[in-house]
């Protein structure tokens, strides 16, 4: 089977998922410049020489996702296909070699976007979106528990099958995170929207500073903002890499949600005298 190159951007926050355990959505680019979006992946169950980093080339078996319409979407062969990792790109030269894999399509209109993802024929669910001007950047707390009925499931799949094969098995279900983070922002249009933002950085960001605030949440928010909203949004030159769920494709308003973040410096053109 022929493998696939891709150029991991995104990683979001590990979710629960009672059939394959906790998962982890992860989307890049291919070789030809096309977004892909490569789920379910076990990702912290994998080993370590196979958990990839942002912004590197990974191979690996990947066959079209069947039970997901959204024509981005694979899957691996299969949930223990092997994950080869390449080489790294960095941020020198301001992010060139970053900049010129990812910034090839740019959405800044998001009503078009979203009419985009609503038509069948073409059903985009992968995007790299421009605001015009970030707004606000908020906290919002919510559940702080995973759904008790998947962690039941979960607990009940172990005992049958690592109680024989893996009684050493260390594996602990990521803690879930107590806050939603939300931009608030307008696209050229004027239009004024709020999106979750699902990405795995802002949330080891906010475990990391949790901690490092000894357990003090207000700080460890404030901070959080300090970084998406004063150094990223108001310093850097913010795009947003916007996904959609499948539940909810066809059904909300805006099926978008910010599962990423690309934020190279501003550059600054040089008088030519």
């Amino acid at each position: 089977m022929a493998k696939t190159k891709v150029l991991i951007t995104v990683k979001t926050y590990p979710t629960i998922s009672g059939k394959y355990d906790e998962l982890v959505c992860t989307a890049g680019f291919t070789e030809d410049g096309k977004w892909i979006r490569i789920y379910p992946v076990p990702f912290r169950k994998k080993e370590y020489s196979q958990q990839y980093r942002k912004y590197e080339w990974i191979e690996l078996d990947l066959v079209k996702n069947k039970s997901d319409f959204r024509p981005e979407s694979y899957r691996p062969y299969s949930i223990d296909s092997e994950i080869k990792i390449l080489e790294h790109i960095d941020t020198s030269g301001n992010w060139y070699l970053r900049k010129k894999a990812v910034l090839n399509k740019v959405y800044e209109n998001l009503s078009e976007l979203i009419a985009e993802a609503k038509d069948k024929k073409v059903c985009t669910s992968l995007a790299v979106f421009k605001p015009t001007k970030i707004k606000d950047f908020i906290a919002k707390e919510v559940d702080r528990n995973w759904d008790k009925k998947k962690i039941a499931k979960l607990k009940a799949q172990r005992e049958q099958v690592n109680l024989f094969e893996h009684p050493e098995d260390p594996f602990e279900v990521v803690d879930k995170l107590p806050y939603k983070f939300i931009y608030i922002f307008e696209d050229n249009q004027g239009k004024e929207s709020k999106m979750m933002i699902e990405d795995w950085e802002i949330g080891a960001l906010y475990w990391n500073l949790l901690k490092r605030h000894e357990g003090d949440e207000a700080k460890a928010v404030a901070d959080v903002r300090k970084k998406y909203y004063d150094d990223f949004a108001l310093t850097k030159d913010l795009y947003l890499f916007l996904g959609t769920s499948q539940v909810h494709h066809f059904v909300s308003h805006n099926p978008f949600m910010i599962i990423g973040t690309f934020h190279p410096k501003i550059e600054r053109q040089t008088k030519l005298f």
